[in-house]
């Protein structure tokens, strides 16, 4: 099972009943069944619309309708580890099979839904049959595995989520010689369970990494031997951090001025380069539909505030440059260094975060052991640019000169030199590791934190510093993320984002901000915003009503 999941693809549930604790499978209460007919692969489906859709949220909307189904006619059940985490697995016992796919075909009658083989695999794969219709059910009362697809999508039809997410039904077969039911094909944990096993309810992690043990969420019927951590799960809190600012703000820009030394002129300031694109809004999308294993989000800001966020949901903050600074007199800051070295002051952040840009985004679901090993250690992800070996000069950019910093202290420490930065991905943090730096180096450390503006004297310590200090202590080993890179300034923008949106296959990507004029900003606004849009088109609980 990959660490990175394919992304849903762009372009009312049946009512059942469904154990206690578990998501209705129907729409949310009040919201009519809106069918709409969406053209996926080539191919027209009918899809069930959800104001509220997620790849978890399908997830969970498919299990409860085919576990409802079978509970409703008495089918014993219970939900299985797969090797996929979109993929829900319910095994059925093989002496249950005529009860158990009665009920399913009376579920695929109820809507627009759709039946395949899935074992023993079929000529043709993933062929998906109309499940309302009789003929579809004739060559699967021998099928070992089978699947129920609904097409769900988002109320702009952009966010489709199909046959990747359907529920899978498994028939064990009996050994009563063993008195086990023995798997038809290979899961995460077991090839048997007993047969005389007690049911047990257990948290949806057990079943999925898209979900976090440490956040609520539904329970599942499952046998007690699916019961158990596996040494690759991840069972500690994950936060996320961005830093952001709005260089457009005036008030922002006259303090910048003031301290530079620079008169203030708002009609120039009006006409700088400084731009809102709204990318924290996308980026935030992003995370709630591909990373909702995350706890708190802590946007880190000079007494700013986005005008469309919204802190009612009680897992995001804003916390203030005043925070966060023990050393007061090093404020304002406009040096993004500075800022990133005092993020573990952070209060109540938890000991593994993920740092963010606002221009960074979650391209589809993945997993958090893309970025953290369950042992508590990172991930880390190099660039393949190359620093120019020798000392500090006058042609090196002002991030190579930082890690050439960085690289003295490495070689002083542990005698090897880096000649890599990192990829511009969400960067793995841990606490208590940006803190042991600050300790280890407190000379250059310090001169960072004082350092109101870029300086060639400054660490890069996100960014490189801490995950060559973490793999040289042996607590942070490399990582791989497909990983997409968008510069704004190049003649083929508009093609490069529709070729991404129709691929999907980024895990992350980032936006790149290079330098424009102010009329090229406004026009890769016209081509970004849409883009944005139509990639991340299910607003998150992070942005107020009126912009919902």
């Amino acid at each position: 099972m990959n660490d990175a999941l394919p992304g849903p693809q762009t372009l009312p549930t049946p009512a059942v009943s469904a154990p206690a604790g578990w998501p209705a499978p129907a729409t949310p209460a009040g919201e009519p069944d809106d069918i709409r007919e969406v053209l996926v692969d080539g191919g027209r489906r009918r899809a069930h619309m959800h104001a509220d859709l997620s790849p978890l949220r399908g997830r969970q909307l498919n299990v409860a309708a085919v576990a409802g189904a079978l509970e409703a006619h008495g089918v014993d059940h219970f939900l299985v580890r797969g090797m996929d985490d979109r993929t829900p697995v319910i095994g059925v016992n093989e002496e249950d099979r005529v009860a158990a796919l009665g009920a399913l075909e009376k579920l695929g009658a109820a809507g627009p839904c759709y039946v395949s083989q899935v074992l023993p695999k079929p000529p043709i794969v993933s062929a998906l049959r109309d499940a309302a219709d009789p003929a579809a059910w004739v060559d699967l009362h021998r099928a070992r595995a089978l699947k129920m697809t609904w097409f769900r999508i988002d109320p702009t039809e952009k966010l489709v989520l199909g046959a990747a997410y359907g529920c899978e039904i498994e028939f064990w077969r009996p050994d009563r010689k063993a008195d086990v039911l023995r798997a038809p094909r290979r899961n995460r944990m077991m090839p048997a369970v007993s047969m005389a096993g007690v049911p047990v309810e257990v948290g949806e992690h057990r079943f999925t990494r898209l979900a976090a043990a440490t956040k609520p969420g539904p329970r599942f019927r499952t046998r007690p031997e699916f019961d158990h951590s596996l040494p690759d799960d991840i069972d500690f809190p994950i936060d996320v951090v961005y830093t952001w600012v709005d260089g457009a703000d005036p008030e922002w820009q006259r303090r910048r001025a003031e301290v530079k030394g620079e008169a203030f002129h708002a009609e120039a300031a009006s006409e700088s380069r400084y731009i809102n694109r709204d990318e924290l809004k996308y980026s935030l999308r992003s995370l709630h539909l591909n990373a909702p294993w995350v706890r708190n989000i802590y946007i880190v800001t000079d007494r700013q505030r986005p005008a469309w966020l919204d802190l009612s949901a009680g897992n995001i903050f804003l916390v203030n440059h005043e925070d966060i600074f023990p050393d007061r007199s090093a404020l304002p800051t406009f040096n993004s260094c500075a800022i990133e070295s005092q993020l573990h002051n952070i209060d109540g952040l938890a000991e593994h975060f993920l740092y963010l840009n606002d221009d960074m985004f979650f391209g589809r679901p993945l997993a958090p052991q893309t970025f953290f090993l369950a042992n508590g250690n990172t991930k880390f992800f190099l660039s393949q640019n190359r620093i120019p070996i020798g000392p500090i000069t006058s042609l090196d950019s002002p991030v190579d000169a930082m890690i050439k910093n960085n690289r003295r202290l490495i070689e002083e420490r542990f005698g090897r030199t880096l000649t890599q930065g990192s990829q511009h991905v969400p960067y793995p943090l841990r606490r208590s590791i940006l803190a042991e730096i600050e300790r280890e180096f407190p000379a250059e450390h310090a001169r960072t934190v004082r350092s109101r503006f870029r300086s060639a004297t400054d660490l890069t310590i996100t960014y490189s510093l801490h995950h060559y200090y973490s793999f040289l202590t042996g607590r942070a080993l490399p990582g791989h993320v497909n990983y997409g890179y968008v510069q704004l300034a190049v003649p083929d923008l508009a093609a490069r984002l529709k070729r991404a949106e129709a691929r999907r296959d980024w895990d992350t990507f980032c936006i790149n901000d290079a330098f424009s004029t102010y009329a090229q900003l406004q026009q890769q606004m016209a081509i970004l915003e849409p883009f944005l849009e139509a990639y991340f088109p299910v607003p998150s609980p992070y942005e107020s009503a009126g912009q919902r």
